[in-house]
């Protein structure tokens, strides 16, 4: 008899919304500020719940997202933060004593998410102009410099966007290094993962294309004498039926107007250079009859939303049958969110995480009596025995 031992529980993470948060997208109406206040009230809440850790954006319409955390790390106790590293904007040594401040003021619980830009225009007010390919080589020699100092070595180095002579690091970070993450879809982004970062995620596709950049990657990390891990950004909306699920999906874009799409399409294909970005526009292909582009897998949130666009809608059993077949292609971990941020982290903490096997120690007391939620195991025994 073949005994299958199960898969490992996925590392599960949240999204902490630092360019605001809300019911409807597209949609002014019950809109949350993005107020230090309400990302404190996300992080705590995801970190008694049992997620890993965060992922902060970065970008001109997020709240920056070093000082959001570094913030956050003060009220919470094992949450990590997956923060934005951004070659080009910031210079490799400079970023590598941010690294190693928020690192040892975390105790650790510091992780890199390597953003290269997708988006020329926004990428110019920041002062980076060059093309598409030349960003990812100058990344490159960014996390050649930013790797060495908080590695701890002395650094001379000599490239074609920076030099560096006797760079140091006297306050080492705790973790050496902090684990690199990157996410990237074009050959230019797939080969610095494979070089230098430690997990590649991609955002969420149908399992054929996930399993095509999986492969790539796997492919160009061996052949360098490396491996990589592999991780999945997606949305969620896990509701007890199905029909609950889709009419939550449905409620969520109900107040988008064909204009807002129309001008959000034009600018993911037209004004952006990101392929992932490419990728996801091309899913729904600006349309709202196209949007459930695999089993649970719905485009909708693409719609208007940069980045990451598809969710996984369904029961919890559907939700937690997808992301086994995405694990089983590779990926260990999934960085979730759903709007809004905060209730959406309770519901997918209480009805998916049980079915992924996601064990999570909560607080809680011991009852014999019996009351409004029910009678516990212990109350059932005395109740017998009398």
């Amino acid at each position: 008899m073949t005994v299958t031992t199960p898969p490992d529980p996925l590392n599960f993470f949240w999204f902490i919304p630092t360019y605001g948060d809300g019911t409807y997208l597209g949609s002014e109406t019950q809109q949350r500020p993005p107020e230090f206040g309400y990302f404190r009230e996300v992080a705590q809440a995801v970190d008694r719940l049992g997620f890993g850790g965060v992922l902060l954006p970065t970008g001109q319409a997020c709240e920056e997202s070093w000082v959001t955390a570094s913030g956050l790390a003060t009220v919470t106790e094992k949450l990590k933060f997956l923060v934005a590293l951004r070659p080009g904007v910031v210079q490799p040594a400079y970023a590598a004593r941010q690294t190693a401040a928020l690192d040892r003021l975390s105790n650790g619980r510091l992780l890199l998410n390597v953003v290269v830009g997708g988006n020329p225009v926004e990428l110019a007010g920041d002062g980076v102009f060059l093309p598409h390919d030349q960003r990812y080589e100058q990344a490159a020699e960014f996390l050649r410099i930013w790797s060495g100092l908080v590695s701890g070595e002395r650094v001379d180095f000599s490239g074609k966007h920076y030099r560096i002579e006797k760079g140091r690091l006297d306050f080492p970070p705790v973790q050496n290094p902090p684990p690199l993450y990157f996410g990237g879809s074009s050959e230019a982004g797939i080969d610095l993962a494979a070089e230098q970062c430690e997990l590649y995620l991609t955002w969420g596709e149908p399992l054929e294309a996930v399993a095509g950049k999986i492969a790539a990657a796997r492919s160009r990390a061996a052949a360098r004498g490396r491996k990589l891990r592999f991780g999945i950004r997606l949305h969620f909306i896990v509701r007890e039926t199905e029909a609950e699920a889709w009419a939550a999906a449905d409620k969520l874009i109900s107040r988008i107007s064909d204009e807002q799409i129309e001008i959000a399409y034009k600018r993911f294909t037209q004004q952006m250079d990101s392929v992932g970005q490419r990728r996801m526009a091309e899913l729904h292909g600006g349309r709202r009859d196209k949007l459930l582009v695999a089993p649970n897998l719905w485009a909708g949130v693409g719609l208007v939303r940069g980045g990451a666009g598809t969710a996984l809608v369904g029961t919890p059993a559907q939700v937690a049958e997808r992301l086994r077949e995405y694990q089983a292609l590779g990926i260990d971990t999934v960085i979730g969110s759903g709007y809004p941020h905060l209730e959406e982290s309770y519901r997918v903490a209480e009805l998916l995480f049980p079915e992924l096997g996601i064990n999570v120690a909560r607080r809680g007391v011991s009852r014999a009596i019996q009351n409004e939620f029910g009678v516990d195991e212990t109350a059932r025994k005395l109740a017998s025995a009398s």
